[in-house]
């Protein structure tokens, strides 16, 4: 990206507007304001860096609002939310969300948060500059395969039994990262550092909810995994069946 970085935020409480636009702006960032889904909706094109999408919303919610972008652009969206349920993170999170922070937040926190997603968008609109093998190319040191498992780094795809699995940026940074140390068991706090960039602000649950998903797309039965396992009291590291 070029030029102050540019953050939608999506919030109908003119208080938080406030609150949240001064001191992004001071960081260096153009905020563009939202007081409702709709005029999100309406608001966001192709100048827009990143989202700040509080969940809460009248008429269209912060979880339809993040779905409708997310079916038009690979933006970085990170859902405010004042709720602490698992379902709502893992709701967010499925629709594509990047990241989530809950209510009360400091402004630090919040500034982490933005300035890890938008590394990461960066790290995935390089890798989408490179040009993927060619058909029938021998496998380079991007491709790894364990099991029925295949993954291509520089085109970002990943194939379970021969098919195609549609899997979001953090899901395919993870699977990347433990693929290429099979055998090797990460803590939370080494995904959260390698993920997202820092463990600092994170809750580690967010981990746990990205392997769940992961596990629903690649295993043949994800409450008996055979690539991503469980190291009790640990964390998790990739297997490789027998």
């Amino acid at each position: 990206m070029t030029g102050r970085p540019r953050i939608l935020v999506v919030d109908d409480e003119r208080a938080i507007q406030t609150l949240l636009s001064y001191p992004l702006e001071g960081e260096g960032f153009d905020v563009v304001p939202a007081l409702s889904g709709e005029a999100a909706l309406e608001r966001f094109d192709d100048t827009i860096d990143l989202v700040l999408l509080d969940v809460s919303l009248p008429g269209i919610d912060g979880f339809e609002v993040c779905r409708r972008l997310r079916a038009q652009s690979a933006v970085p969206i990170i859902m405010l939310t004042a709720r602490t349920d698992e379902i709502d993170t893992v709701l967010g999170l499925e629709l594509g969300a990047d990241d989530y922070v809950t209510k009360p937040f400091s402004l630090r926190e919040l500034t982490s948060r933005v300035r890890a997603a938008l590394r990461r968008s960066e790290m995935l609109q390089r890798a989408a500059r490179t040009a993927a093998p060619a058909p029938g190319d021998p496998p380079t040191a991007e491709q790894f395969i364990v099991g029925d498992l295949e993954l291509d780094r520089a085109s970002r795809t990943v194939r379970v039994r021969g098919d195609e699995v549609r899997l979001t940026f953090s899901e395919f940074e993870i699977i990347s990262l433990m693929v290429a140390s099979p055998g090797r068991v990460f803590t939370r706090d080494q995904l959260l550092e390698k993920i997202w960039g820092d463990s600092e602000y994170r809750d580690p649950r967010t981990v746990d909810v990205h392997m769940r998903h992961l596990r629903e797309k690649i295993e043949r039965e994800p409450s008996e995994p055979e690539l991503l396992l469980t190291v009790r009291g640990v964390g998790y590291q990739m297997g490789k069946p027998a």
